[in-house]
């Protein structure tokens, strides 16, 4: 609980230090007019489009809208907004930190909250209102968003991710660091940073007091991992009776498990045992993607390329080798055989590689049309996210699109991304507008009145 605190004590201080003005009133009015609409479903444009927003939700659409005394009137001027994007495997407190911190037991918590509210102001200016954490503890971080106290995303945590001893969150040394009187947590599992355990009745505690803390999902990890050391891509993690009581502790919550796996055989052991979400994927087969196609499950890999990451150690280089190498033919294999496929980029351990967040966007498009890539990042992966139940933590209206009732989350883009995907992948230039939660975090406008400026770029 001192670690905690300490983590929460960082983050109201940073808070104090780089957010001084007060954000937009929640209950503002804007009239944003001209615009042409990608919903985040159809692929035609509703052109000439009025979006009146109201508080954090969306109230109208049409044409001629006339304007509320007191609105805040955006003219479009014929720019193309779509719904704000959201990122399915995000890390809030891994994406900004250095693996020195994390993997080498060096860091400490108040530091990796630090650069995380900081983080998470960066990924909400690429566009990316939404997140789902997939391995960590942004909780504090979250509470201080989702309050208006700083600017960042939503986020939907898991809390710490999930393996057995030497899997993929196993964050002890040496076999004999390993504690056999698992009372004992180490400093990254006592911070809900990652957690490992064995046994049925040990992962039913963990999970119990992963969903505890708020998680909204739970993650585990049923294969090998390319950071960690002790597990190689081929093992598999966790028994078949481990995964279903995991699983039957999150339905139970009313939520659901992601898994984090590779190889074939995992991937088709977690699906049998209740996972819904894939995490990667990667050497997944026609067969095993049928399977997950006709359970409704989700595969959520990343399009990755061997130059993204920089690994100090040659085995997780050379693990993170086989890996990129089988993007290429997973993407094709998932498209063909239709399987829900969300959009996720697993940025971690290096700070200056967070904005490839946007580049993977762009990338699918070497699979997708425009229009298909903006539909998984948007609407596609809001779907995903209602796989949380009760537990969704945004409840008032829809994410991922644009619509009667849905939040305001929305881009103004300089351009048409649905003609020329680029666009997406240089955010800082072409989107000119960013509003979360009916909140506006950035406008390169000329033409807006009454703009409310203290939330911007503080």
């Amino acid at each position: 609980m001192r670690c905690l605190s300490r983590l929460i004590f960082a983050t109201i201080f940073l808070t104090s230090l780089t957010f001084h003005g007060q954000a937009q009133d929640s209950m503002t009015t804007t009239l944003i007019i001209n615009a042409n609409v990608f919903d985040g479903v159809n692929q035609k444009l509703m052109p000439n489009t009025d979006i009146l927003i109201e508080g954090n939700l969306i109230s109208r659409l049409g044409t001629n809208i006339e304007a509320p005394s007191g609105a805040n009137v955006i003219d479009a001027a014929g720019k193309t907004l779509i719904p704000g994007l959201i990122d399915a495997h995000w890390h809030v407190t891994y994406a900004y930190t250095p693996a020195s911190i994390l993997l080498l037991n060096r860091g400490d918590m108040a530091e990796v909250a630090i650069r995380s509210m900081t983080g998470a102001k960066e990924t909400l200016l690429r566009g990316f209102t939404t997140v789902r954490d997939t391995g960590g503890n942004p909780f504090a971080i979250k509470k201080l968003i989702d309050a208006g106290e700083y600017p960042g995303h939503r986020i939907l945590p898991s809390g710490p991710f999930m393996s057995p001893t030497a899997g993929h969150a196993d964050h002890y040394g040496v076999p004999s660091d390993t504690p056999r009187d698992k009372s004992y947590l180490n400093y990254w599992e006592r911070n809900m940073m990652a957690m490992t355990s064995d046994g049925v009745p040990e992962v039913r505690l963990r999970t119990r007091d992963i969903l505890k803390s708020g998680a909204s999902q739970i993650k585990i990890t049923t294969g090998g991992g390319v950071s960690s050391l002790f597990d190689p891509l081929d093992v598999s993690e966790y028994s078949v009776d481990e995964i279903k009581a995991v699983v039957e502790e999150a339905t139970n919550y009313n939520t659901y498990v992601a898994s984090h796996v590779m190889t074939d055989v995992g991937i088709r052991t977690a699906i049998e045992a209740g996972v819904m979400c894939i995490e990667h994927g990667f050497f997944a087969s026609e067969d095993t993607l049928k399977l997950m196609k006709s359970k409704g499950a989700w595969l959520s890999p990343q399009p990755m390329l061997e130059a993204d990451m920089n690994w100090d150690d040659p085995i997780s280089a050379e693990k993170f080798k086989q890996v990129t190498a089988a993007v290429a033919d997973l993407y094709p294999l998932a498209k063909k055989v239709g399987v829900n496929l969300a959009f996720g980029s697993d940025q971690l351990l290096d700070a200056s590689k967070a904005h490839q967040q946007s580049e993977y966007l762009v990338r699918l498009g070497k699979w997708f049309s425009p229009y298909e890539v903006l539909k998984i990042a948007t609407s596609e992966n809001a779907r995903l996210l209602e796989l949380s139940g009760p537990r969704h933590p945004y409840q008032e209206g829809p994410l991922g699109v644009i619509k009667e009732g849905a939040y305001a989350d929305l881009i103004l883009v300089n351009g048409n991304p649905l003609e020329n995907l680029e666009l997406v992948g240089n955010p800082e230039k072409n989107f000119v507008l960013i509003m979360k939660d009916g909140r506006i975090y950035k406008d390169n406008l000329k033409n807006s009145i009454d703009i409310n400026q203290s939330n911007i770029e503080q």
